[in-house]
């Protein structure tokens, strides 16, 4: 049996940022991994994704160029070194990380790990103990019951290994990963179309955001039916035949199934060990501990937002709540969310609805279109701010909708995180012309001085 004083099972965000705090603060740690260090995010979720995008980004420039009085023709989509520039992303930053765990002195070890109980894991018969253990065993992508995976009918990991670009794709499931596949696909020159069972796209963000994408993806000629179930799927050598609850039948070359990620927590020994599970997530308190002594959880096993940065957050937090440092713990609502489509969607805070929820009354809202901001209009980019202010004058959400917009997210977050009233706010200076602008002059008008915004 080999001991540390941390061990941690799971290399993806959560994980090796916990290893990484743990080290720093002078801890022994052991991190047991089955695949590669740094998850699905790094290799087969965010970074490879947003690599695609910005790609897709590339191409809808190339075809723009004469908006802008440069001369350039597209001519087309060459996929293999599309793959070779994202593969290389993902091998720098893999690089990268294999690196940061030598240099904290991570102890890496690769293998399935189960659970075995008390702080232990096992690894193809060798155990590893540690004063403190963490479980972060990621998430996996979720389908639906009677749809079988594979052939034309794909995850979002399959999507990124796709050795073609189909002419015509149905996505289900119109969340983040849905709309940001629909957006690179499209940008590729595919025929895309949605299918969402909720009333609107994106329906976890502010209703606002929603139609200002909706409308986006529309002069795209982007296709969307939402509000409708999806009731079956039949495939052959062809193609994919999608049935829909309304009666409609949607024929594609690959229907992409994004309906979400589940926690990975089975198969791991949890249950067998006493680990308390609610909906297949692992039960955790406000400070990640869960129902077993001196064992804690972070990451997508987590109920909550699936997101690599929460990750990150929640796996420093345990560090130093191991190491008796007392952080505090995580507000979700203040944990920033970006859709990476074109445009993008990025806010943080409270929806309005969530806000009129909590509060009952008292709540107010302000937009600002980014037609008034001098950077949107040289990106030729449509959009806007909105701000949800609380009854006490706190900023309580805002939400984004716009190209590079995501980029906004940081200082917005600062906004909702500080509880900032606008009159705080406003008479920052930002620089001209940027589209941190659009930020200033949301909060002059919420302060009730409009600047570039019509009052």
């Amino acid at each position: 049996m080999t001991t540390a004083d941390l061990v941690i099972l799971g290399g993806g965000s959560g994980g090796y940022a916990a290893a990484f705090r743990a080290a720093e603060l002078g801890q022994s740690v052991t991190l047991i991994e089955k695949e590669k260090l740094g998850g699905t995010c790094l290799h087969r979720g965010c970074i490879p994704t947003k690599a695609l995008l910005h790609a897709a980004e590339v191409a809808d420039t190339a075809r723009a160029g004469g908006q802008f009085g440069v001369r350039a023709a597209f001519e087309g989509i060459d996929l293999a070194r599309v793959h070779a520039y994202k593969d290389s992303v993902v091998s720098r930053l893999y690089k990268g990380l294999q690196g940061l765990a030598e240099a904290h002195g991570v102890t890496v070890i690769e293998g399935r790990g189960t659970f075995v109980g008390g702080t232990t894991v096992d690894v193809e018969g060798t155990r590893y103990t540690g004063r403190n253990l963490v479980l972060a065993t990621g998430s996996y992508s979720k389908s639906l019951p009677d749809l079988e995976l594979g052939g034309r009918i794909i995850t979002s990991e399959d999507a990124l290994r796709l050795d073609h670009i189909p002419e015509k794709v149905v996505v289900l499931g119109g969340g983040v990963i849905g709309v940001e596949f629909a957006s690179v696909w499209a940008s590729f020159g595919a025929e895309v179309t949605i299918v969402e069972a909720l009333p609107r796209l994106l329906p976890a963000e502010d209703e606002f955001c929603s139609k200002q994408l909706e409308r986006a993806l529309r002069r795209r000629r982007i296709r969307f039916k939402t509000g409708v179930k999806f009731t079956g799927a039949r495939q052959d050598e062809c193609g994919v035949s999608v049935a829909l609850e309304s009666g409609d039948t949607l024929e594609s070359d690959v229907l992409l199934v994004a309906v979400g990620r589940g926690p990975n927590t089975a198969g791991h020994g949890y249950e067998e060990s006493g680990l308390k599970l609610e909906r297949g997530f692992v039960a955790t308190d406000e400070r990640l501990r869960t129902n077993l002594p001196d064992v804690y959880a972070v990451g997508d096993i987590v109920a909550g937002p699936q997101l690599a940065h929460r990750g990150f957050a929640q796996g420093v937090c345990v560090a130093e709540t191991i190491a008796g440092l007392s952080p505090p713990p995580i507000d979700e609502a203040g944990i920033p969310r970006v859709t990476f489509s074109h445009p993008e969607v990025a806010s943080v805070g409270l929806t309005e609805a969530a806000a009129n929820e909590k509060y009952k009354t008292g709540v107010a809202t302000l937009t600002y279109d980014l037609a008034g901001n001098g950077k949107s209009q040289i990106l030729r980019t449509s959009g806007a701010v909105k701000l949800v202010k609380a009854p006490d004058g706190r900023v309580v959400g805002l939400h984004m909708v716009g190209d590079r917009v995501g980029e906004l997210i940081g200082e917005a977050q600062l906004i909702y995180n500080l509880e900032l009233l606008p009159e705080h706010i406003a008479p920052l200076i930002h620089a001209h012309p940027t589209q941190s602008e659009a930020l200033g002059e949301a909060h002059l008008a919420l302060a009730g001085k409009p600047l570039h915004a019509h009052s």
